[in-house]
């Protein structure tokens, strides 16, 4: 008889367990499962480890693995007996497996749900997090292969290891005998072991960009001899920058011109420089240690280059290189290889065809890139996926006076993408505002996760580029998404998301969110010396959803000290919570014209007096006052820093303007407490140079300042007690096994009804009706007045076009109006006609869920009819949705106002349409093969609802790659 070490592999080579993972130390590693080819690599591997280390791993003196040991270790079946290496460079700096076990810890195999796990890691490589991330893939493999619980076997001496166990966030049990502390915990998630993963996840990929951003040295590969080319620009760039760290040039083909000989005339190489620059011709030749390199060699010769920078521990690499992703398939296949070949030294990449980093940091001081001009430190960080629009928003931030904190170019974004910058800025003191540009979105679900933490303490403008196209562009590799632009925008604002659609919004936004204070509400004072402008300016204002005040003319004869008593008076009127300043060229009574910079200070001034407020201003031919607002306010190392972010006191309540249309009531916002005054009365005064780019830059901020009220107090999601999840999810099953199809079906009409009944959500009874006599028996049984419609694909939910009759209050009304449908559609056959019982009227509304790929769960809402779906009046939210964003998402469609009482109709029952969103949000999350659920028509009326008709997809789960162990994007 076999035992389970001598049996064959019972499944083939498991690849999908294979992983690249950040660690603790921003390095990279690849996971995968050890095999009976592994038998050098693991003996090489122990040879390494440390008789301590040995010692707590087998409770005994081990000093080598005998030939059993090693094939014992290498060969397993991959089900019960399961081993995983993390590896860099190709070798083993770490192992974990885990062998099944019965009640009496005897090994086993299915239905036995208990394995012991044990691990092993070089002593150079502790402290890095290693253990913990293997932890992660050995639990989530065992959770794949039906084990449920773990059991560890620790010294007491081993604290590290402990460590790993208790701080891994699941629930444990702890036992000590014999001198030895067992340690058991199952192994299902807890809320505290996702926190725990994704606070590791945070540190790990934010020091993985800090690693890129903060070099103490860096290597330029492909430096030419002559001026000019990129490698050059770059090394002088980095030169003129004033790099605070230590600078090589690289280039394999530099020669005696370069390395002429000494002046002993002994043939001996004298030490050479470019540009005063040590020079090498290959990276292996820097005695020195090297953090990063940039790279900028053809294509052909980038994995030699990767190659030798992975050997001489070089800690990450931006790749300007092109010839990749953007050059068709055999570019994407190179820059797939690049990407596997960088971590497997546990190395990070910026690019290919990269347009480069900047810090402006004076601890740093790095321009890494093709801008030739470093900007001004500043408190924006810009990442940008195309090198053209890098130099436009570049460009543009510098002519307004704007400074940056870091940059990165990522060009294809084959690697490190927007999310890593994210998990960088989140915690990065020189960093308040946030500027991207994106093309694609690699992980929608990470990306809004990730910007919804963000958002809650910096803002995050937003600029998507090819948004109707539905081409991605060359060199990105991403999930399709099936979404139109209009939900993903919709999606990234429920995140906090500020989305704009220019690059110019987008420098916009940014000025007045890294130098001003968030407004407290919509209520906008406007002054200026021109009347013409500020009516330009109300009328923005109104257009923008903001409310103005009406505007305050200074009169053209209007002085800077005019000006500063007029913005120090509405910055104190408690009914304004900020001021647009209109500004034209004007003379003074004794022939002097226009002074900026004067009237620059007098703003400033008048501004200190009030800093919780945000002041922006509109010049109108005043050449030179955008600069010497900011001039005022230097975003230099010595500037202080802007109170950006802050939460200014809540102001008092105020009625809003009377509508024709009432207005949706609010959801009411949380009460905010008055904030810290700013560290400095100095902080720049953004200017526009028309009105409405002013106005819409703070509409942008008065949304995202009430966003962040809400966001403090989410709301929550609701239990319902009748809801049945056990008996839907049983019920699911059934349904699944007897269909068979890996594609899913679309459940029958009763099946559907008797789900959706599982969560609370009745649909109300429709008989099919194939000629008249079967239509009045259907009458007869749900009681008159009823209604006769098709149900014909063409004509289902279509009632404008005819094929809805209601309020039929007899058999005679019935039959006529089935005469009269078969006369002007077709054959019942074609019709498919049925009979409902009538509902109170109300308005008609449609709910709908969708599982898409790359985003997840989302929940729509919107008004049933032509006009809604024509309009694309359509409301988004992710899901679970809490009572607090289901409360909004009905408000937020441009039609809402007739829900709530339009031009004096009676409101309608908003409650119960925020309790069948929430129990229908509770469905789709509780259950991923629900991928989709209508809900049409949806009739509210002044008391409850009724659903008239219902439909339900069920499928075979979608991978979710934000649930599982933490992995970086495959190649």
């Amino acid at each position: 008889m076999q035992t389970p070490s001598d049996q064959q592999d019972r499944h083939d080579y498991p690849s999908h367990w294979e992983a690249d993972v950040v660690l603790r130390d921003g390095g990279t590693a690849r996971i995968r499962p050890i095999t009976a080819e592994d038998a050098d690599r693991l003996v090489s591997f122990y040879e390494q480890v440390s008789d301590e280390s040995k010692y707590y791993r087998f409770f005994a003196p081990y000093p080598r693995l005998s030939a059993k040991d090693v094939h014992r270790f290498t060969h397993h079946d991959q089900v019960d007996r399961v081993g995983l290496a993390a590896t860099v460079g190709g070798e083993f700096i770490a192992t974990v497996r885990y062998d099944r076990i019965d009640e009496r810890g005897m090994a086993a195999s299915a239905p036995a749900d208990e394995a012991e796990v044990a691990f092993l890691v070089q002593d150079a490589h502790q402290g890095r997090g290693v253990a913990s991330t293997l932890l992660e893939h050995i639990a989530a493999v065992a959770r794949e292969r039906g084990i449920r619980r773990f059991a560890a076997e620790v010294l007491p001496a081993n604290t590290k290891m402990i460590k790993v166990f208790t701080d891994a966030g699941y629930q444990q049990k702890r036992s000590f005998e014999d001198g030895v502390v067992r340690l058991e915990f199952d192994l299902e998630p807890t809320d505290r072991s996702l926190a725990v993963q994704r606070a590791r996840e945070q540190r790990a990929e934010g020091r993985s960009v800090q690693r890129l951003l903060t070099p103490g040295s860096v290597a330029v590969i492909g430096v030419g001899r002559a001026p000019g080319g990129v490698g050059r620009s770059v090394l002088n760039n980095l030169q003129e920058s004033g790099y605070t760290g230590r600078l090589y040039a690289v280039n394999s083909a530099f020669g005696d011109s370069v390395f002429g000989e000494d002046a002993s005339g002994e043939g001996t190489q004298k030490r050479a420089d470019i540009d005063g620059v040590p020079a090498h011709r290959s990276v292996a030749d820097i005695e020195e240690p090297v953090d990063l390199a940039v790279i900028s060699v053809p294509a052909d010769r980038v994995p030699q280059v990767v190659a030798e920078c992975g050997e001489r521990g070089v800690r990450g690499l931006v790749v300007l290189s092109a010839g990749y992703g953007e050059s068709g398939v055999e570019g994407r296949e190179r820059q797939r290889e690049l990407v596997r070949q960088a971590r497997s030294y546990g190395m990070r990449i910026i690019g290919p065809n990269a347009f480069g980093v900047i810090n402006t940091s004076p601890e740093t001081r790095l321009n890494a890139s093709l801008a030739p001009q470093s900007p001004a430190r500043g408190r924006i960080g810009l990442f940008t996926q195309s090198g053209a629009i890098g130099i436009a928003l570049l460009s543009g931030l510098h002519r307004r006076g704007a400074g940056l904190s870091t940059f990165v170019g990522s060009g294809n974004r084959a690697d490190v993408s927007g999310n890593d910058l994210l998990q960088y800025w989140f915690e990065d003191p020189d960093t308040d505002v946030t500027l991207m540009y994106l093309e694609t979105i690699g992980n929608p679900r990470k990306f809004t996760r990730l910007a919804r933490r963000s958002a809650t303490t910096k803002p995050l403008v937003v600029v998507q580029g090819a948004r109707h196209s539905g081409i991605t562009p060359t060199g990105h590799a991403v999930q399709a998404t099936r979404l139109p632009h209009a939900t993903v925008s919709a999606l990234l604002r429920q995140a906090g998301v500020i989305r704009v659609d220019t690059v110019t919004e987008m420098v916009d936004a940014g000025l007045l969110l890294a130098g001003q204070p968030l407004p407290s509400g919509p209520r906008v004072a406007i002054l200026g010396n021109s009347e013409s402008l500020g009516l330009l300016t109300y009328d923005a204002c109104v257009a923008d959803g903001l409310r103005p005040q009406r505007p305050r003319d200074l009169t053209t004869g209007a002085t800077p000290a005019d000006f500063r008593t007029a913005l120090a008076e509405a910055l104190s009127d408690d009914g304004c919570d900020a001021v647009i300043v209109n500004a034209i060229p004007w003379v003074g009574e004794d022939g002097a014209t226009t002074d900026p910079e004067t009237l620059a200070t007098e703003l400033r001034a008048a501004a200190a007096g009030c800093p919780a407020k945000p002041v922006a201003v509109v010049h109108v031919e005043l050449g030179g006052l955008a600069e010497a607002l900011a001039a005022a306010t230097s975003t230099g190392p010595d500037a202080p820093t802007p109170p950006t972010g802050r939460e200014p006191e809540t102001p008092p309540s105020v009625e809003p303007p009377s509508t024709e249309a009432p207005q949706p009531p609010a959801v009411e916002p949380p009460s905010t407490q008055t904030p810290e005054p700013p560290p400095s009365d100095q902080y720049r005064i953004p200017a526009y140079p028309a009105a409405e780019r002013a106005v819409r830059a703070l509409s942008e901020a008065v949304k995202y300042a009430q966003w962040r009220r809400e966001a403090a107090e989410p709301g929550r999601v609701h239990e319902y007690d009748d809801i049945d999840e056990n008996g839907a999810a049983g019920r699911i099953e059934e349904l699944l096994a007897a269909d068979g199809d890996p594609r899913g079906l679309t459940l029958a009409p009763a099946d559907a009804h008797e789900l959706l009944a599982r969560y609370g959500i009745p649909v109300r009874q429709a008989l099919a009706a194939p000629d008249p006599d079967a239509a009045a028996e259907a009458a007869r049984t749900l009681g008159y007045p009823v209604a006769l419609k098709t149900t014909a694909p063409h004509l289902r939910h279509r009632a404008d076009l005819g094929g809805v009759r209601l309020d039929l209050a007899d058999e005679e009304q019935l039959r006529r109006a089935y005469q009269e449908l078969t006369d002007a559609f077709g054959k019942p056959a074609e019709l498919r006609p049925v009979v409902q019982g009538m509902v109170p009227r109300g308005v008609d509304t449609v709910v709908r869920a969708v599982i898409d790929p790359a985003a997840g769960a989302v929940l729509s809402f919107g008004l049933a009819g032509a006009a809604s779906e024509l309009l694309g009046d359509t409301a988004h939210r992710l899901v679970p949705v809490t009572d607090r964003e289901a409360g909004s998402l009905i408000r937020s469609i441009r039609t809402a106002p007739l829900l709530f009482g339009w031009r004096g109709s009676a409101p309608v029952d908003t409650p119960a349409l925020e309790e069948l969103l929430q129990r229908v949000s509770r469905l789709v999350d509780d259950h991923p093969e629900v991928v989709g659920v209508s809900l049409e028509p949806v009739v509210v009326a002044q008391r409850g609802l009724s659903v008239l008709d219902a439909s339900v997809r069920l499928a075979p789960p979608p991978a979710r790659d934000d649930l599982g162990p933490r992995t970086l994007p495959g190649y």
